[in-house]
C-alpha cells in the first residue's frame, strides 16, 4: 500500500491547535467548576442564614417551646415558584412542630450547632437541603432544623455560566485557528517559492539556489541543494570534458592506423608489407593504451562506480607484488629497481584495482621516461596518521615550473615523445584524491625525481 502524503501544513496546524484548543478547553472546564463551586457556596450559605432565622424563631418557655413565626415571614422566606423553599422544624425526641414539608433526615450523627449539607429528593424533584441540630434546655432534646431549595434556578445558574463562558471561547478558537493557519501560510511561503524556483528550473539549469531572501532554516537546506548541484556541474562538466578530450585524442590514432592501413594495402613487396604492418601494430599498440587509459580515468573519477571501495588493501604486499611484476621489464630497460618497505602490512580502505593502477603508472612512467643505467626505488613508510609511498628515480627529473602540468591530462613533459599519451599522471592523482589522499613530486638529490602518494590510513566518512 502507498503511504498518505503528509502534509507539512497540516502537521503544524494539528501541532499548534491541538494542544491550545485543548488547554482553553480545560481552562473553560476549569473556570465552570470554580463559577460552580461559589454559586454552590452561596446556595448554601443561603440555605445556612435561612435555618439559623427559623431556629431563632423557636425559644423554650417553661415545660414547651414558643413559635414565633408568622405568616408573612414564611412568605418572604419562600422566593417565588422558580427557587421553592422546603423546611421542617422538629423536636427529638418529639415531633414536627412547623414546616412546609417533611424533609428525609441526613445519614451519620448529629452534631450541635454544625450545619450539614445533602442532596435529596422531594417527591420527584432534586433538591438541596441543610441538617442543623440545636441543644434545646433540656437533657437529650433537641431542636433539629431542615432547609432545602430545588436545583433549578443553581441550574439555570449553571447554564448561564456555560454560555457565558462557552460562546466567547469558541469565538476565540475560531479567531486562534483562522489566526494560526495564516501564519502557517504565511510561514511557509518561502518553502513554496524556494518549490516554485526549483520546479521551474531548466534541466540544463545547474547554477547555485538564492539564499539571500530566505530564512535560517532554509538557507541549510538551500546550501545544501547548491552543493548538490555544485557537486552534479562538476561531474557533468568533468563528462563533457572527458567526452571532448577522448575525441580528440583518438582521433588522431585511428587517422594515423587508417593512413598506415591504406599504405600497406599498396605495397607490392613483402618487405615494405612487413614495414608497413609493424607501424599499423604499433598504432594499434598506443591506440589501445590510449583507451585503455581513457577507461582508467573515467573509473577513477569521484562518483564512479566500479569496484569496492570499502574493501581492506594491504599496501605493503600490493607494493612488494607490483615491484615483483615490473622487474623484468626494468631489467630489460636497463634499470635497477628495488622495494624498500620496513612494514610487514599496510591496511587501508580502498579500491585494490585502481589502487594497484596507480602504482603501476608511477612504475611504468619511472622505466619509461628516465635514462637506461638508472635506478628506481619504491618505499612505503608510515608517518602520523598516513602512510606514504615514494616511487624515486635518479634520473633527469622534471623542472619546477612543469611539475604542477604533469597532473593535466594529455600534457606530456617532452611533446615529441609519442610513447605516452599524457594521462598516467593525471590517473594517480583522480585516484589518489578518490582515496583521500594527494600526491606531489619532489627533486630528488643529487638528482632525479620523488613521486610522493599521501594515503590516509583510515578514511573519513564519504
Amino acid at each position: 500500500m502507498l503511504r498518505d502524503k503528509v502534509s507539512l501544513k497540516r502537521q503544524l496546524l494539528l501541532w499548534l491547535l491541538i494542544p491550545q484548543i485543548v488547554l482553553w478547553l480545560a481552562g473553560a472546564a476549569l473556570y465552570y467548576n470554580v463559577a460552580t463551586h461559589y454559586a454552590n457556596a452561596i446556595t448554601d450559605n443561603s440555605l445556612l442564614q435561612t435555618a439559623r432565622a427559623i431556629a431563632r424563631q423557636v425559644q423554650p418557655y417553661d415545660d414547651g417551646l414558643v413559635v414565633d413565626f408568622p405568616r408573612a415571614a414564611q412568605l418572604l422566606l419562600e422566593e417565588g415558584p422558580d427557587d421553592k423553599l422546603f423546611y421542617t422544624v422538629s423536636t427529638l425526641p418529639g415531633g414536627m412542630i412547623l414546616g412546609n414539608r417533611r424533609l428525609p433526615p441526613p445519614s451519620g450523627t448529629p452534631v450541635a450547632d454544625k450545619p450539614l449539607f445533602y442532596n435529596t429528593m422531594q417527591g420527584s424533584e432534586p433538591i438541596r437541603a441543610l441538617s442543623l441540630y440545636y441543644p434545646l434546655n433540656r437533657p437529650n432534646h433537641w431542636l433539629h432544623v431542615q432547609v432545602g431549595k430545588n436545583l433549578q434556578k443553581r441550574s439555570q445558574m449553571s447554564r448561564e455560566i456555560l454560555l457565558a463562558t462557552g460562546i466567547p471561547m469558541g469565538l476565540l478558537i475560531i479567531a486562534m485557528s483562522a489566526l494560526v493557519w495564516l501564519g502557517i501560510r504565511r510561514g511557509l511561503r518561502p518553502l513554496e517559492k524556494l518549490q516554485r524556483s526549483v520546479e521551474h528550473r531548466a534541466p540544463q539549469d545547474l547554477a547555485p539556489l538564492e539564499t539571500h531572501a530566505l530564512p535560517v532554516e532554509l538557507q541549510s537546506l538551500t546550501h545544501a541543494l547548491n552543493h548538490l548541484l555544485s557537486t552534479t556541474n562538476e561531474s557533468v562538466s568533468r563528462q563533457r570534458r572527458f567526452i571532448a578530450d577522448a575525441a580528440h585524442q583518438l582521433r588522431t590514432p585511428l587517422a594515423g592506423l587508417k593512413s598506415q592501413t591504406e599504405l600497406a594495402m599498396r605495397e607490392s613487396t613483402p618487405e615494405g608489407l612487413r614495414d608497413r604492418l609493424n607501424l599499423v601494430h604499433a598504432s594499434a599498440t598506443r591506440s589501445i593504451h590510449l583507451v585503455n587509459q581513457l577507461l582508467t580515468l573515467a573509473r577513477s573519477e569521484p562518483g564512479a562506480q566500479t569496484g569496492t571501495p570499502g574493501m581492506k588493501v594491504d599496501l605493503a604486499k600490493l607494493i612488494r607484488d607490483l615491484t615483483a611484476e615490473s622487474v623484468p621489464r626494468a631489467l630489460a630497460a636497463g634499470m635497477d629497481l628495488g622495494c624498500d618497505s620496513a612494514l610487514p602490512e599496510a591496511n587501508i580502505d580502498g579500491n585494490p584495482a585502481l589502487l594497484r593502477e596507480l602504482f603501476v603508472n608511477l612504475i611504468e612512467n619511472a622505466i619509461k621516461y628516465i635514462p637506461r643505467g638508472c635506478s628506481i626505488t619504491v618505499r612505503l613508510f608510515e608517518q602520523g596518521t598516513d602512510y606514504i609511498v615514494e616511487v624515486e628515480d635518479d634520473g633527469n627529473g622534471i623542472p619546477d615550473e612543469q611539475k604542477p602540468r604533469v597532473f593535466e591530462r594529455f600534457y606530456r613533459v617532452n611533446q615529441n615523445d609519442g610513447n605516452g599519451c599524457g594521462l598516467g599522471m593525471a590517473i594517480v592523482k583522480e585516484i589518489a584524491e578518490r582515496h583521500g589522499g594527494s600526491i606531489v613530486l619532489a627533486d630528488a638529490e643529487p638528482h632525479g625525481l620523488i613521486a610522493r602518494v599521501t594515503l590516509p590510513k583510515q578514511r573519513a566518512a564519504d
